[in-house]
């Protein structure tokens, strides 16, 4: 069996990871023939995010029948935006259904991995010592899988309880309790309307306010989930449909920022309604150009920060203490729980892991000014490793989903070609720099750079994680690995 501790036959295909990019690969690999693989998850259950974030409210921002996978349609989703329950279920369908529970080893993280330049193999070693050999390395580990915590004076001294949104404890009463949150990104949208109503008092600490616009949500009704259920190409048409509405959307961040001032007014009007108070109104007013940080979408974020037991703090932090937050202007805000809204570390990708290339190098030097791949899949230097969701395929209009399903079919190429007698593939230097040119050039054109920071970049102002294009253009792009761009050695 794949999943044996003593494995010492090298694998075909190594997957770290069992989010939607490993489990979407896995089954591709089956259905390509390829058996001859292993998925290794660090924690004790599959679902990346969707395991990890089960904060109250989280949910997809993305409509549930485009937020799955194409060869694998759900019939039966709950409502029009899936809540984070029932897309980790259907994640654990798909494992079921597709019998991948044997092949993948949990509790396994890996620590490090080396490539074998006379073997032509990846060696991997686990955090308990074990090393696994594989012909080609898969990372599937996503950007979303690392919460960034604020570096805050004091932050350890806190005396309450506090936790990451992404490591939320349940266990944890929050009833007449005094909550500060930190953060008001797109986990935080969701939370602070469910928590709201139970705590004594609700502060917000906000560094830069978010872009919210209406969610055109509701529960399917009974008729339309039969009807999908007897006439499931209806769905199709309902998921191609959502494709065209969402992938228009890309006009206005790539080609032409200037419409998404036309998207603005529609913000405002939403703020007016739901916010009579005009302090309040103001403080929730970005600053900023619409787009420019990710969108948010929500019906009772406004209307939960209308409360009268929330508040909203938009001085910056200055220190934590062991009961209170305190601001730049002196103000101590006192708190029996912090919970942070800070997102994640979103520009670091690989970097817990130590991944060795050719001559040794380490991709978090190679990376040390910002991560970069080709087509965000193939990093020179680095033959055989190919990484989903990796620099640059991040999305801020479509559905992930769609952008994996491409590199599915890319890496499989790939692998084809392993299996014709080439020991290793590595994509050549000027290949790559020539595609992230480009990349950074289109990506200046875009509303990302137009005057704010945000997890889309590095520090110094790289934008290492947004596809500055359309999803059909890379769909396009990765149809086929052309051998060209690769040293192939045989």
């Amino acid at each position: 069996m794949p999943n044996n501790s003593q494995t010492q036959t090298p694998l075909r295909v190594l997957i770290i990871g069992s989010g939607f990019g490993g489990l979407g690969m896995a089954i591709q690999l089956q259905k390509a023939g390829i058996e001859d693989f292993l998925l290794l998850e660090k924690a004790a259950e599959v679902g990346g995010t969707w395991r990890d974030n089960s904060y109250p409210g989280a949910a997809c921002d993305v409509p549930s029948h485009l937020y799955s996978f194409s060869f694998e349609l759900k019939t039966d989703w709950s409502r029009k935006y899936a809540p984070q329950a029932e897309i980790h279920a259907y994640m654990l369908h798909c494992v079921a259904k597709y019998q991948l529970r044997s092949r993948i080893r949990f509790n396994a993280e890996v620590a490090s991995a080396a490539f074998d330049e006379a073997a032509a193999l990846w060696r991997v070693t686990l955090s308990n010592g074990e090393v696994l050999s594989a012909d080609a390395l898969i990372s599937a580990c996503g950007q979303l899988n690392q919460p960034a915590y604020p570096a805050l004076p004091g932050i350890e001294r806190f005396a309450g309880e506090a936790f990451h949104s992404a490591r939320w404890q349940h266990e944890v009463d929050l009833n007449g309790k005094r909550v500060a949150v930190i953060g008001t990104g797109a986990s935080a949208i969701q939370f602070v309307p469910q928590i709201q109503p139970q705590v004594a008092e609700l502060t917000l600490f906000q560094r830069s306010a978010a872009y919210v616009l209406p969610k055109a949500d509701r529960a399917y009704r009974p008729w339309e989930l039969a009807l999908m259920r007897r006439m499931s190409w209806l769905q199709h048409i309902d998921r191609g449909l959502k494709y065209l509405q969402h992938e228009a959307r890309a006009l206005a961040f790539i080609n032409l920022p200037w419409l998404l001032k036309l998207f603005s007014q529609s913000f405002k009007w939403h703020l007016h309604k739901q916010v009579a108070a005009p302090q309040l109104r103001t403080q929730l007013q970005p600053d900023y150009p619409m787009g420019c940080k990710r969108i948010l979408i929500s019906n009772d974020y406004f209307p939960a920060l209308a409360q009268p037991n929330a508040q909203v703090i938009s001085t910056a932090i200055s220190a934590i203490t062991e009961h209170a937050v305190v601001t730049a202007d002196g103000r101590e805000h006192p708190c029996d729980v912090l919970i942070y809204g800070t997102g994640f570390a979103a520009t670091d990708f690989l970097a817990r892991m130590q991944i060795r290339g050719l001559g040794g190098r380490e991709l978090n030097q190679v990376w040390r000014d910002g991560a970069e791949a080709y087509k965000g899949i193939s990093v020179s230097g680095f033959p055989n490793l190919f990484i989903l969701y990796g620099p640059n395929t991040n999305l801020g209009h479509n559905s992930m989903l769609y952008m994996l399903e491409s590199q599915f079919s890319y890496v499989l190429g790939c692998l084809d070609v392993l299996r014709q007698g080439v020991r290793y593939l590595d994509v050549k230097v000027a290949v790559q720099q020539r595609y992230n040119q480009q990349i950074q050039a289109r990506s200046h054109r875009t509303i990302w750079e137009q005057g704010c920071t945000s997890w889309y970049k590095t520090a110094s102002g790289k934008n290492t994680n947004n596809w500055p294009g359309y999803t059909f253009t890379y769909r396009h792009l990765t149809r086929t690995p052309e051998l060209t761009d690769y040293e192939c050695t045989r």
